[in-house]
């Protein structure tokens, strides 16, 4: 899929003068095996807009969703397993990497979005993981939603107000639906969104809603 190598390619350029080495190639991996779902959708979603938009800036900000999805993703496994608890084990040097290949990820992402119309969006979308992680350890039922709705709800923004305008609203509902239809680890985009995409975001887009971002008619959740 071209958008996604696009994605892909953007979000390594990201990070290639991230030093020591032996960091830039673990947070290099993690991008690498990463389903790029939510860098494509941030392109797609660009493409919805009216008005002519810059190319290399979208990448940059399909770059910024997905460095910032990897991040939350490479967190979200970290804390599921706690590794740093088996205290009778030996210390694995692959684990600290990791939790701060995490937040080189994350930072990088807040980077490349710090300029546009969704920084304050990237923003809520650590805190709500947050949240949604706190009560996950608690045993409370989580009251934010799940990482992958809100980082497709940022892509759709991200992409959407490419052109300075808010991006439609029926297109937010849309990708926040389309996050129902995955589970955990998302699949590659290729494998994961229907037939003619592009054509079917383009007139959910075009639809007039209120300023409620839900499932749309017609998503399966």
């Amino acid at each position: 899929m071209e958008e996604a190598e696009q994605a892909r390619a953007a979000a390594r350029e990201a990070i290639t003068d991230v030093t020591p080495d032996g960091l830039q190639t673990v947070i290099d991996d993690h991008v690498v095996s990463s389903s790029m779902l939510p860098g494509v959708l941030t392109l797609l979603s660009a493409r919805v807009v009216d008005g002519a938009v810059d190319e290399h800036a979208i990448a940059q900000r399909a770059a910024g969703v997905q460095l910032i999805y990897d991040g939350l993703r490479v967190t979200r496994g970290l804390v599921s397993a706690e590794p740093w608890t088996a205290a009778d084990a030996p210390d694995d040097p692959g684990d600290d990497l990791d939790i701060l290949a995490a937040d080189v990820l994350v930072a990088r992402g807040f980077r490349l979005l710090a300029r546009t119309e969704a920084a304050d969006q990237a923003v809520e979308t650590v805190r709500a993981f947050g949240r949604e992680q706190t009560d996950r350890h608690a045993d409370r039922a989580p009251t934010d939603r799940c990482l992958e709705a809100n980082v497709f709800e940022l892509a759709a923004i991200a992409g959407g107000s490419a052109t300075g305008s808010d991006p439609p609203v029926a297109l937010r509902q849309y990708l926040v639906g389309l996050a129902d239809n995955h589970g955990e680890p998302l699949p590659a985009a290729a494998d994961a969104l229907p037939e003619r995409v592009a054509e079917i975001m383009a007139r959910v887009g075009s639809v007039q809603s209120d300023d409620r971002v839900g499932t749309p008619p017609g998503i399966e959740r």
